[in-house]
């Protein structure tokens, strides 16, 4: 693995702030089930301490959160803080419009932290034979144990709220209140990306984001972009 100095020298740098040069740089994290690409793009200051993680679609049949990645992506990388986004963890299931990967498992309950064995290929919330079973979750796991997101934002649907627990509900009611969503805390089920973070690691705040079903509007759009930068601010 390339050294910091190395690896910035390698990267698109635009402009340059208080932790040094930013970069917008899309990299392959791993690959799917189905051996699809699993595409990460890293925009702002990779020397900053604040990172945040966004994830627009685990489940490959509730996929609007892409459109808030897309449009991270296209803004000017901060200065202030490294964003890591990811469109899709699932690729499989995108392209097929299902739930699970393409071994048929629900990869949000294929994490550590409560993992229970249930279900069968296939069924709504099949857990996977074992934790990190998937290559979509080791996938993840690499990336979250390299970057240490202070902030992690997972997009599903179609519940029309923000879903956190513990130490996330204080940032999760804060990006409620910005979105205009209800607040619901509850324990996160076991097996859960957010469930794992917030074990796994002693700092930073990892919640689920329930979006409304169907597409979103330019205008929702710009209040979860304008939620994610107030936060991780």
């Amino acid at each position: 693995m390339l050294a910091l100095p190395a690896l910035l020298a390698a990267l698109p740098l635009i402009g340059v702030g208080p932790y040094g040069p930013s970069v917008h740089v899309t990299q392959q994290i791993g690959t799917s089930a189905g051996g699809r690409a699993i595409m990460a793009t890293e925009s702002g200051a990779p020397q900053a301490p604040r990172r945040v993680l966004v994830v627009g679609c685990i489940h490959g049949n509730e996929c609007a959160g892409v459109a808030v990645i897309r449009r991270l992506r296209q803004m000017r990388p901060p200065r202030m803080f490294d964003m890591w986004l990811v469109p899709t963890l699932n690729p499989d299931g995108r392209a097929a419009d299902t739930r699970q990967n393409g071994h048929g498992v629900d990869l949000n309950r294929n994490f550590p932290a409560g993992w229970t064995r249930h279900g069968a290929p296939w069924s709504t919330y099949y857990s996977g034979p074992r934790p990190f079973s998937e290559p979509e979750t080791r996938a993840a796991r690499r990336l979250i144990e390299r970057v240490r997101p202070t902030l992690s934002v997972w997009f599903h649907q179609h519940e029309r709220l923000v879903w956190a627990w513990g130490r996330s509900a204080a940032a999760a009611r804060r990006y409620a209140h910005i979105v205009g969503l209800r607040l619901y805390l509850n324990p996160n089920p076991g097996g859960t990306a957010s469930r794992w973070q917030n074990h796994h690691f002693s700092r930073g705040s990892s919640f689920a984001v329930e979006l409304p079903a169907g597409a979103m509007t330019r205008a929702a759009v710009t209040r979860h972009v304008n939620a994610v930068r107030t936060l991780v601010r």
